[in-house]
């Protein structure tokens, strides 16, 4: 065999072993994504079961996220230092438990200590993303990328029509327990087949445990702000206790962070003049769309006229539209950004994110209507998601990588766990009762105050890809001076 035919014989070799890794890796996305889907056409029945008021409910999903938000950078850095595949098998089997845990709740409680599990789960997806950028070449990244965010989207159409179904005829529990066993099983294939190259580990700074602690503290006080928001007009000041009490926790977490050696946040990395805009992006994202997330099951499922009467099977079938039309689009973005490119991809995005949105202000009086403006929301959430974090990929300095998008997916998941306290809170603000039907319930006024609400904020990504592009325009200018 001649050089040629060698060398040859090698790129096969490794891109053979780069795509099988590509395909274990996105079991993990599908796998975690069916788990955290199912709960939504659930969260009517968690009201219920645990007699909890609906601000109360967005813990459900904000606990779970808020775990994740610091989870993800300390997994970065960790990852950094002792090898991804390492931390990625540990962390997995964290969200293995929490899944167990589920299973088993039988309190509010309960719940929310095994959400939190799960949610340090979150942080396997940052590190996902590295061992896509380790094993693939530039000019494959974006293509692999869309294949890997694409089976997000696959996890939550199973989610959505497995998990549905499994509540209407087992109950909440058993959706849990379908998905321990897999997670187990894929654990296993991980640590078998997942090929990575060898990267030295560095010299271990040991972990910013104040740092996380003042994070944790000043998302979990901001939240908990958000939820007592609508008791200010009762005379009911707790909710400015608690933004008082973040905006203290902020400042010292700044402290420590400027002070210690090896902060859980570069502040540095984070205000590089590319990735800063992107992340405020994305997570502005993350915020409009999980406010419909916490409400489009309660709406469907609450009483008419108030809601549209329907079942878990119902809020899965209106919802499920927005997750197919995700997974094709998000499968095709990676080939897509490979012709118009990340920034031209994210501004598309959160142009139709912004469309979405109002779509659903103007047009939710029906099912079909409902479905019909997600669809177009998904198409939007794609395309700033893929270019977006592609952005973020390519920009990303190679020595703190790990860090870097730990800091990012950071910035989404908060944005994230703030969505569904905002749609709890408009709930409980605006609620009233329906006649002969025990319970109190959101109104129509609620649901305008959300959807208006997350048009908004979209706008506000659209004004930030303009900036971007300028900024990108000049960092162009400057390094063809140069």
């Amino acid at each position: 065999m001649n050089e040629k035919e060698k060398g040859d014989s090698q790129v096969s070799t490794i891109s053979s072993s780069a795509w099988i890794s590509l395909a274990i890796i996105s079991c993990l996305a599908l796998v975690t994504m069916y788990g955290e889907t199912m709960v939504l056409p659930a969260i009517p029945d968690f009201i219920k079961d645990f007699s909890i008021t609906y601000n109360t409910s967005s813990w459900i999903l904000s606990s779970y996220l808020i775990a994740g938000a610091v989870m993800t950078p300390i997994a970065g850095k960790l990852s950094d230092v002792y090898g991804k595949k390492k931390v990625l098998l540990v962390v997995m089997m964290i969200y293995a438990a929490g899944i167990l845990g589920g299973g088993f709740a039988n309190s509010f409680y309960f719940m929310i200590f095994a959400r939190v599990a799960q949610g340090v789960g979150i942080s396997m997806f940052p590190i996902a993303f590295g061992i896509v950028r380790d094993i693939f070449p530039r000019e494959k990244l974006a293509i692999a990328q869309g294949i890997f965010t694409s089976t997000f989207f696959g996890g939550s159409v199973v989610g959505l029509i497995v998990g549905a179904r499994i509540i209407s005829s087992y109950g909440w529990h058993a959706t849990f327990f379908s998905v321990f066993p897999v997670a187990i099983m894929l654990a296993v294939i991980m640590a078998k087949f997942i090929r990575i190259p060898k990267i030295d580990p560095g010299q271990y700074h040991g972990l910013d445990i104040p740092g996380a602690v003042t994070l944790s503290i000043t998302v979990i006080l901001f939240l908990m702000g958000v939820s007592y928001l609508e008791e200010i007009a009762h005379g009911n000041m707790n909710s400015l206790v608690f933004f008082a009490g973040a905006a203290v926790s902020i400042v010292v977490f700044t402290i420590f962070e400027k002070r210690t050696t090896h902060p859980l946040i570069d502040f540095k990395v984070l205000a590089n003049k590319i990735l800063l805009p992107t992340n405020v992006i994305l997570m502005i994202v993350g915020i409009s769309t999980f406010m419909v997330y916490q409400t489009i099951p309660i709406l469907i499922q609450s009483p008419q006229p108030l809601g549209f009467g329907g079942d878990a099977i119902t809020t899965a079938n209106v919802q499920l539209p927005f997750m197919i039309i995700s997974l094709i689009v998000s499968a095709a973005s990676g080939f897509i950004v490979s012709k118009v490119g990340n920034f031209r991809l994210t501004a598309l995005g959160t142009i139709v994110c912004t469309i979405g949105f109002f779509g659903l202000v103007a047009f939710h009086s029906t099912e079909f209507m409902i479905s019909a403006a997600l669809g177009i929301i998904s198409v939007g959430l794609s395309f700033a998601f893929v270019g977006g974090f592609n952005i973020i990929l390519v920009s990303s300095p190679p020595k703190v990588e790990g860090i870097s998008l730990g800091m990012s997916v950071l910035l989404i998941l908060v944005g994230q766990s703030l969505g569904p306290s905002v749609a709890g809170m408009f709930q409980q603000m605006y609620s009233q009762t329906i006649q002969n039907v025990p319970g109190v319930f959101p109104s129509a006024l609620s649901y305008m105050q959300i959807f208006s609400s997350a048009g908004i904020i979209s706008i506000i990504s659209v004004v930030l890809v303009a900036v971007l592009r300028n900024k990108v325009k000049a960092l162009a200018s400057y390094n063809s001076e140069i």
